[in-house]
């Protein structure tokens, strides 16, 4: 295949994948708590446990704003601090059950308003939108 094809399909996955996401995000508004705390909170439920340095680095931010963005969650519950085990000075940030379960619960809902959208497609579409969930997972 050509590069101008690749480019042309990367293009194409591009647009689609922020329609598809502007679609579930507004499921993300039930969960009670701003975007960028969500996407932290996703960070600590799906990796783990994460430093505050580790944290901001993942979400692109800087360590002041990432300071905010856990205050919050720690204030809500939803996150918690503690001390590193193998380095005293380094704070280790973690979710709580109850943040795992807010995720995940917000996780369900746009999953779910994905799948209904996709009632309506044929079961060749669906095995197509598989495998292409299969390799965009792969690059």
């Amino acid at each position: 295949m050509s590069r101008d094809f690749s480019l042309q399909v990367a293009e194409a996955i591009h647009a689609a994948a922020i329609r598809v996401l502007r679609i579930v995000r507004v499921e993300d508004a039930k969960a009670g708590i701003g975007p960028a705390q969500l996407s932290a909170l996703s960070v600590l439920v799906f990796l783990g446990p994460r430093t505050m340095g580790e944290l901001a680095t993942a979400e692109q931010v800087k360590a002041p704003t990432m300071s905010r963005i856990i205050q919050g969650l720690v204030e809500q519950g939803l996150a918690e601090r503690s001390t590193n085990t193998r380095d005293r000075r380094a704070v280790q940030i973690a979710a709580t059950s109850q943040g795992r379960k807010l995720l995940l619960a917000g996780r369900t809902r746009r999953v779910r308003a994905l799948a209904k959208r996709m009632e309506r497609l044929s079961s060749g579409d669906l095995t197509v939108l598989d495998k292409a969930a299969r390799l965009l997972a792969d690059i």
